[in-house]
């Protein structure tokens, strides 16, 4: 899905959106599911064809042609294979969305939510210019949105937050740093974050690294929220014995669907920790599963929903969900059919398919 400008994180420039699809069929019912791992395996191991793959020839004739009642039953029958989060959640939403229609149930019923209006963020990635970000900041203001979120690197770090909280001092803003810092190298940058008032700092270390971010927490007073180190309950519960985290960034994608992002919300709840619901930019069927996802009790900070208009020069879906003027996404005006894919928009912009059937 091209974007309609480059998204620049520390680890580099997409010019595109990279997602798999998967729709299952039941009964006469079908649904999409979506995980959006990226082109290349910079935020994760996975990237989009291997996901792809590892869907094409192990997950989905695993459970194609069998009952499938729950979503830990599906989970069941992929355990076999290790890892590989965003596969089985590209399979186990589509599950999700295909038991929601079967039911008649919208799916933010369905997985737990009590919140039928999701309050919603803004973010920015690394912009050409401190000038250009404060002019978006602002316009992000004058829109009402209640925090922004600010992608940093190693050189677009200090000087960036200076100039944003010394033009906009009362703004919730926090960082994040898509693990481009080092613990003994960065200390002295990393220290320096205090000085901000910042919300959280998103990802300051390697993703595979709990250990240093429970020392890094230990030595700060912002509060730290892990995002790539968490792609399971597991690893959740590690990071809280180990106390590498006072906050929780839960995308289904990264945490192998929404019957996991579920037990770690549950989990973010019981020890009274920040929880919120982040974005890999998906198209409008990831939109949806995100914001059915964060109506759910315990994830209070705003989450990262973004209609198509802002990032992709196109959706893929029939009606697109939008955030209101209220900078919230009202869940119960959506239909059941919110993420039903609109065929001649796919096809458009399919690099490969695949039809997995019941021999």
């Amino acid at each position: 899905m091209p974007l309609i400008e480059p998204w620049r994180t520390a680890y580099g420039a997409d010019s595109a959106v990279h997602s798999i699809l998967v729709r299952l069929s039941s009964s006469g019912t079908h649904a999409w599911g979506e995980a959006c791992p990226l082109f290349a395996p910079t935020y994760s191991p996975e990237y989009a064809a291997s996901v792809y793959e590892t869907c094409r020839q192990f997950l989905l004739p695993r459970i194609v042609g069998r009952e499938v009642e729950t979503a830990d039953g599906l989970l069941e029958h992929v355990a076999i294979f290790k890892g590989n989060p965003f596969a089985k959640a590209a399979v186990e939403t589509a599950w999700w969305m295909l038991e929601s229609k079967h039911k008649g149930v919208p799916l933010w019923r369905l997985v737990g939510g009590t919140q039928p209006e999701v309050s919603c963020g803004e973010d920015f990635g690394i912009q050409d210019s401190i000038d250009q970000l404060l002019c978006r900041i602002e316009r992000a203001i004058e829109r009402g949105y209640p925090r922004v979120k600010l992608k940093v690197m190693r050189g677009w770090d200090i000087e960036v937050l200076q100039a944003v909280r010394g033009a906009f001092p009362k703004l919730t803003m926090h960082i994040d740093c898509n693990g481009g810092y080092d613990l003994r190298s960065d200390w002295t940058t990393l220290a320096a974050f205090d000085r901000f008032d910042l919300a959280m700092i998103e990802q300051p270390l390697a993703s595979d690294d709990l250990l240093e971010h429970a020392e890094l927490q230990q030595r700060l007073a912002t509060p730290i929220c892990l995002d790539e180190s968490i792609k399971s309950p597991k690893d959740f519960a590690a990071a809280l014995k180990l106390g590498s985290c006072r906050a929780i960034n839960v995308k289904p994608g990264r945490v192998g669907g929404l019957r996991n992002a579920i037990r770690i919300h549950d989990m973010a709840g019981d020890a009274g920790m920040v929880a919120w619901v982040g974005s890999m930019l998906e198209s409008g069927v990831g939109v949806a599963i995100c914001a059915a996802l964060a109506s759910m009790p315990h994830f209070t900070y705003p989450a990262d929903l973004f209609p198509a208009s802002k990032f992709h020069l196109h959706d893929i879906v029939r009606s697109p969900l939008e955030i209101g003027t209220d900078c919230r996404v009202n869940l119960s005006r959506l239909d059941l059919d919110i993420a039903d894919v609109v065929y001649e928009r796919l096809k458009a912009i399919a690099v490969a398919n695949a039809i997995i059937a019941v021999r």
